[in-house]
Parts: C-alpha cells; sequence; structure tokens
C-alpha cells in the first residue's frame, strides 16, 4: 500500500536524525494510512486515508 492519503494527498514528509555530534543522516516521516470503506453515492469503495481525514469524516457524519 502506497503511503498516500487518497482525500487530502498527504505523502511522506523528509527530513533529517541529527545525532550528538551534529551528523545529519536522512530520514522519513510517514502519515498514518489506514485502508477505510465509505459509501459514496450508493456504492461501497476503498480508499487509503490518514487518520486526521478519518476523524474529520466522523464528525460530519455525527
Amino acid at each position: 500500500m502506497m503511503a498516500k492519503c487518497d482525500m487530502c494527498g498527504k505523502g511522506p514528509q523528509f527530513g533529517h536524525n541529527i545525532s550528538h555530534s551534529k551528523r545529519h543522516t536522512n530520514r522519513r516521516w510517514m502519515p498514518n494510512i489506514q485502508p477505510v470503506r465509505l459509501v459514496v453515492n450508493g456504492q461501497e469503495r476503498k480508499y487509503n486515508l490518514c487518520t486526521r481525514c478519518m476523524r474529520t469524516l466522523s464528525k460530519t457524519e455525527a
């Protein structure tokens, strides 16, 4: 599963690990992507959503 949200497009973020000696090594922050089944226009579809979008959806449904 690709680490990209189908709703907001959030993907991996890039940065550096910085050790005590200030040596920079590359690292990535991955979004928390979860497979979700949603009913859209009367049809059930599978989406890969980040947890922030899942939280927003649950707020709009209530």
